[in-house]
């Protein structure tokens, strides 16, 4: 599993002009929809599996999405066929909104 910020970095060791065309798309995706570093996004996925109660996969794509609302948390936490309290989607809303801030 891999965070957006992951995938930046990995692809910023090559110089845009050797990557190919796929590269190339993902790099431009990654440069638009990647908002906290590397750094920030490996932390805030330990906490959500460690103090949320989350998998790899699930801590990943809340990282990769960054909702802003509850609502925009329950809409793709509704996918996960389990039941996610209002508390834990507050504390991971709190999570992200923390990083944000910083």
């Amino acid at each position: 599993m891999i965070t957006l910020p992951g995938v930046k970095e990995i692809l910023e060791t090559k110089k845009v002009d050797e990557m190919d065309q796929i590269q190339r798309w993902t790099y431009d995706y990654v440069n638009k929809f990647s908002r906290i570093s590397q750094k920030q996004a490996q932390k805030l996925v330990n906490e959500l599996i460690e103090q949320c109660g989350l998998t790899e996969e699930e801590a990943v794509e809340v990282v990769n999405i960054m909702p802003s609302s509850l609502e925009e948390i329950r809409s793709f936490t509704f996918g996960w066929k389990k039941l996610i309290l209002t508390s834990t989607s507050e504390s991971i809303l709190q999570k992200i909104t923390s990083v944000n801030e910083t």
